[in-house]
């Protein structure tokens, strides 16, 4: 893989899915496929992914899929309101992860396209929050940095420290 950075959040998120999952797990991704997403396929998970549609609006034909896990790797800071799809899901197990927010830096916004936003970076009291609420209790989470040390300047040695991303394995709460 070309990107170092990259790939040690493969390898991360790899680690903490193979600790929660097992062999030739059903999963839903959220989300198009994707690098990672063929990376677990080669590790033996059955995985499919959405089709590129907006879950804030047309999440229904994923509620109720037949699936062991449902995975989400850094896509509800791109959703204005994953309160709803989170809320919605019968399946009773995820496992998620998303940006931190970095006091040092502004969200992550890309003028160019509509769909590369950040409309939410979370602090993990607040991810935390939407979990609970949507019905998740968390039952491991991991946090790591994103640093590079080949960039000169304050912001490339703070990432170094910050952590950025966060992930959690979650299981849905016993509803009485």
């Amino acid at each position: 893989m070309k990107n170092r950075l990259l790939k040690r959040r493969y390898d991360k998120t790899l680690a903490f899915v193979k600790k929660h999952t097992s062999e030739k797990s059903k999963i839903l991704d959220l989300g198009t496929e994707n690098p990672f997403s063929l990376i677990m396929k080669n590790e033996g998970y059955d995985v499919k992914n959405t089709n590129g549609e907006n879950l804030d609006i047309n999440y229904s034909p994923y509620i109720n899929t037949d699936v062991d896990y449902v995975t989400a790797f850094e896509i509800f800071e791109h959703m204005l309101a994953p309160f709803n799809i989170l809320r919605a899901f019968k399946t009773n197990k995820l496992i998620a992860s998303v940006p931190l927010k970095l006091w040092f830096t502004d969200a992550y916004w890309n003028e160019n396209d509509d769909w590369d936003k950040h409309y939410h970076e979370f602090e993990k009291k607040q991810f935390n929050f939407l979990l609970e609420k949507t019905g998740w209790e968390i039952k491991d989470s991991e946090t790591w940095t994103s640093s590079d040390w080949r960039k000169v300047g304050i912001r490339p040695i703070l990432r170094h420290f910050t952590p950025r991303y966060y992930i959690v394995y979650c299981e849905r709460k016993n509803v009485e």
